[in-house]
């Protein structure tokens, strides 16, 4: 079952200080998130592997323990091999029912490709690009890997470096980490709207509200 991490309370802040930052610059701020980017299946298999590296060693000490006792093994190969297979079953089961084991077992690279991938996906799905002076903004958080993506359209990107962004991105990541991820988006907001204006994205006379002020994904 999908989880629904912001209420209504929170949505309704975070459209306001969209429309708040809108009201300063020409803008157009497109907040949105998902559970998670990926499922990660390669963090599965990798919790497998884990779990048979790992009964391997403890098989190797146990080995290693009868022979300086002088003592034979209880059981045979046939009953090691059943270990070591039944063991990376199991981190394939614990990791398919929790998705924040292969998520971590993934590793922070496959997930930053990830994340950038589908935060991609999102820009133009939700056509950020589709405003007059490509002045759209899309600020992508992934929820469970703690993940936050800001893409600029075109007409941002002239006068927005991509390291301009950082900050947002960190107080964003900053209060996922402590599960207050709509407070932190809606402080993003705010600081986006004060970037822009120090960008000079000024707002023109005929300005219009080209895309929806809501929070969107899910």
């Amino acid at each position: 079952m999908r989880r629904n991490p912001f209420t209504e309370a929170d949505r309704d802040q975070i459209r306001a200080a969209v429309q708040q930052a809108e009201g300063q610059t020409s803008g157009e701020i497109v907040p949105y998130f998902v559970d998670r980017s990926d499922d990660y299946d390669e963090g599965m298999w990798r919790a497998g592997l884990l779990g048979m590296g790992l009964a391997t060693l403890a098989l190797l000490a146990l080995r290693e323990y009868f022979a300086i006792h002088q003592e034979w093994l209880p059981f045979g190969l046939s009953v090691s091999l059943l270990i070591v297979l039944s063991s990376g079953v199991t981190g394939i089961l614990l990791a398919f029912a929790f998705p924040r084991v292969r998520t971590t077992l993934a590793g922070a690279a496959l997930i930053e490709r990830r994340v950038a991938a589908r935060a991609l996906q999102a820009f133009v799905a939700e056509e950020v690009f589709s405003t007059r002076d490509r002045t759209g903004i899309l600020i992508f958080l992934s929820l469970d890997e703690r993940r936050v993506q800001v893409i600029g359209d075109s007409g941002i990107n002239a006068k927005v470096r991509p390291e301009d962004w950082e900050g947002i991105v960190g107080t964003i990541v900053s209060h996922m980490k402590l599960g207050r991820a709509a407070e932190g988006l809606v402080l993003a907001i705010k600081e986006c709207g004060q970037l822009l204006g120090r960008k000079a994205v000024t707002i023109k006379p005929d300005d219009q509200n080209e895309l929806s002020d809501e929070l969107r994904g899910g």
